[in-house]
């Protein structure tokens, strides 16, 4: 497949560009002015207060009189800690990913016999309809599986008999066929990148009955379908942990914004992945991925704390990395102390690490997670609650388990489809309103000049 992208010239591209600019400046000074809430933050950094949710909770803080102070992070899923959620799974060895999106959708621990159910349920809708596979993903591949996704959740809509409906019943059919037919539309994305832009060869294995979100996709993935059990619950306690994480979040907002409006479910789950594509969202954890690559070639000697701290000043100076300033896989909106899923994966993951032979670099990893805090204090001056966050970990954890980078952000996306679809359900059912900020309009007063006058 051919790709064109000099239909316009870079130097019309330089001219339309200063064209733009000429005319678009907006001084940063007058956000503060008209007291601008950017992002949708207060000016403590907490969000704005958008909605109700009965799904979600992430806790990281308390305001007291006015200031923050910090707290060990919680994620609670319907009222439910995750850690007792990974915990009681963990305690009968079994998977959790399948209970976890009953939880969210349902907002009740299911039985025995409904996880079974449900189980059977996405085992059943795994398949991709007749001809999808071929019309909408091998004959158009693309370099980024995530842009992929988005489309081919977009193109599902020509294959559903009533995709404008928006009865309960209806989303929620289309929610749990989502979720099912997300993993098998990331394998097939990937090996058909494979072949046309690694020129590597493509493999397509029939889906297994009976096997979970997690066996499923190292099933598919691996060229010979071999996993062990350790593996397959590792990846399942990472869907778990990415399920959820409340309705401010940016891609579950925006599934919420769409959802408002009245949209479909295609429309609103695709601008979902959409967001989470982006590296100050879910593809943080490929970033993380490229800084330790950086560290590990900038750093004589990982184990010394001094040489490694100040390769991460040098980072934070942007003298170093990307030179973005940023130490990637640290901070968050709202854990200060600790974030959960980081913690929870970091203690289930160092085993297999070792085993792998990635041992060193885990450890390194945590040398990040430990310095971090004191270096950002001294380059800054500022004396703020820094932890590691999910993202400083599962890019790890991923190559652990043999899984290609491409794929890092689309896990991501197939887990987060269960609090997703869970939040267009509740934005459908309880919204009531089309959500619409509103925006300070600068623009200066102007005549309409004719064209033959201007100049």
């Amino acid at each position: 497949m051919e790709v064109n992208n000099e239909k316009i010239s870079n130097s019309t591209l330089t001219s339309l560009c200063e064209e733009f600019r000429k005319n678009n400046r907006i001084d940063p000074a007058k956000f503060e002015q008209y007291e601008v809430k950017r992002g949708l933050r207060n000016a403590d950094g907490s969000g704005v207060v958008a909605g109700l949710t009965m799904i979600c909770n992430v806790h990281g803080y308390v305001i007291n009189e006015g200031e923050k102070s910090p707290e060990e992070g919680r994620l609670v899923y319907r009222g439910i800690d995750i850690q007792d959620i990974v915990g009681g799974c963990a305690h009968d060895n079994r998977f959790g990913f399948e209970e976890t999106a009953w939880l969210l959708l349902f907002g009740k621990l299911p039985t025995k016999g409904q996880i079974e159910h449900f189980s059977s349920i996405l085992s059943k809708c795994r398949e991709l309809p007749n001809y999808f596979a071929e019309d909408m993903i091998i004959k158009a591949p693309s370099p980024n599986i995530m842009n992929k996704l988005a489309s081919a959740v977009l193109a599902l809509y020509s294959y559903d008999g009533m995709p404008d409906d928006l009865s309960m019943e209806n989303i929620l059919r289309q929610s749990i066929e989502m979720m099912a037919m997300l993993p098998t539309i990331m394998i097939y994305a990937y090996q058909v990148k494979r072949r046309h832009y690694d020129k590597e060869s493509m493999y397509f294995h029939p889906m297994i009955p009976g096997l979970s979100t997690a066996e499923t996709i190292l099933h598919t993935l691996r060229a010979n379908t071999k996993y062990t059990d350790e593996e397959a619950k590792l990846l399942d306690l990472c869907l778990m942990l990415h399920a959820e994480h409340g309705g401010g979040n940016n891609s579950t907002f925006a599934a919420r914004v769409l959802s408002s409006s009245g949209t479909d479910t295609y429309s609103a789950i695709s601008a979902a992945v959409g967001s989470l594509k982006g590296p100050r969202h879910g593809g943080a954890n490929i970033k993380v991925m490229e800084m330790l690559e950086y560290i590990k070639s900038g750093v004589g000697d990982w184990e010394d704390d001094d040489e490694v701290a100040a390769f991460l000043a040098r980072m934070i100076n942007r003298e170093a990395g990307d030179r973005s300033g940023l130490i990637y896989g640290m901070g968050h909106a709202i854990y200060t102390l600790s974030d959960p899923r980081a913690v929870l994966l970091k203690e289930a993951a160092y085993g297999l690490a070792e085993k792998k032979g990635l041992g060193a670099d885990f450890r390194l990893l945590e040398k990040v997670e430990m310095l971090t805090p004191k270096v950002f204090a001294n380059a800054k001056g500022v004396d703020k609650a820094i932890c590691a966050n999910v993202d400083l970990y599962s890019g790890l954890v991923y190559r652990t388990l043999g899984i290609p980078e491409d794929l890092f952000t689309p896990l991501f996306a197939i887990a987060r489809m269960a609090g997703w679809c869970a939040h267009r359900i509740e934005e459908v059912t309880t919204g009531g309103r089309i959500i619409r900020p509103a925006y300070k309009a600068l623009a200066k007063p102007q005549k309409y000049i004719p064209l033959s006058e201007r100049q």
